[in-house]
């Protein structure tokens, strides 16, 4: 995220202080202010250097980087926020979760769940044009997925500032266990249904993340070599959720359900990480 570094408006002293803040609440368990008043609520290049920086402390600490997350890939949360473009966020292996786990209640600050399809690469997105067709041709497979969001950030009070640095509020992952290649299902017309403890809280469609799901990943694609660290095969890549995300309480058990993709759960224990 270096580039992102130099072309950030932001100073440096501030990029470090919302990064030391941001890591202070990981460290803490405990949620912080936001750090729009550090970086600005809109300083794009700032929030990616925030993001980098964060990540660069976990792969110093032992951390390995296993895929990305896209996020804002719903037009009525974009509104929200006040941006016209999606985000993405680094899936370290820490927070990889096998269908029907059990994720420890504290492991993710102020969790949210939400349902979305997992692409897994089965080539590097590096060189080239990057082009809907080539992007296409590198997914090896799909998958059901759960998405646990989470925010470092007390009150989810964000805005775009504040989820690209804090990792676009990346908190776990769950995939499902069946997979599909591309040629056996258009990932628009997937249907999801999103339930917690047998109660359905959330509905849509792959049309729902960008108009399609394999545009968000051309989107990443494109800009992740942009910031010179492009995707590479053997990554999962979250594409941005299906559906409305909703909190989830320790105790709970959610279940995703997605057309051709099938089901996958997962538990969250009661006590803390």
């Amino acid at each position: 995220m270096n580039e992102s570094n130099r072309l950030a408006t932001a100073s440096a002293s501030d990029i470090a202080a919302a990064a030391e803040r941001i890591a202070e609440a990981v460290a803490s368990g405990v949620p912080c202010a936001p750090v729009r008043d550090l970086i600005g609520r809109d300083d794009l290049a700032a929030a990616y250097a925030v993001q980098g920086t964060l990540t660069e402390r976990r792969l110093a600490a032992g951390a390995s980087v296993v895929g990305r997350k896209i996020g804002l890939t719903s037009e009525a949360v974009q509104r929200q926020l006040g941006v016209d473009q999606p985000d993405f966020g680094v899936l370290f292996d820490d927070m990889a979760y096998a269908d029907g786990d059990t994720i420890p209640f504290g492991q993710v600050l102020q969790p949210r769940a939400e349902a979305e399809i997992a692409f897994v690469l089965g080539a590097d997105l590096a060189d080239g044009p990057l082009s809907r067709e080539q992007v296409r041709d590198a997914i090896a497979y799909a998958v059901a997925a759960l998405e646990i969001c989470g925010s470092r950030i007390a009150g989810w009070d964000i805005g775009f500032g504040d989820t690209v640095a804090d990792n676009a509020s990346a908190g776990a992952y769950v995939l499902g266990t069946e997979r599909l290649k591309l040629d056996a299902f258009d990932p628009v017309a997937v249907a999801m249904s999103m339930a917690v403890n047998g109660e359905e809280v959330s509905t849509g469609s792959g049309a729902a993340c960008l108009g399609d799901p394999v545009e968000a990943v051309v989107w990443l694609a494109r800009t992740a070599r942009e910031l010179g660290e492009p995707l590479r095969a053997g990554q999962v890549v979250l594409s941005g959720a299906l559906g409305p995300m909703r909190p989830v309480a320790a105790g709970d058990t959610v279940t995703a359900t997605l057309s051709g993709l099938g089901a996958v759960t997962v538990r969250f224990g009661e006590g803390a990480a």
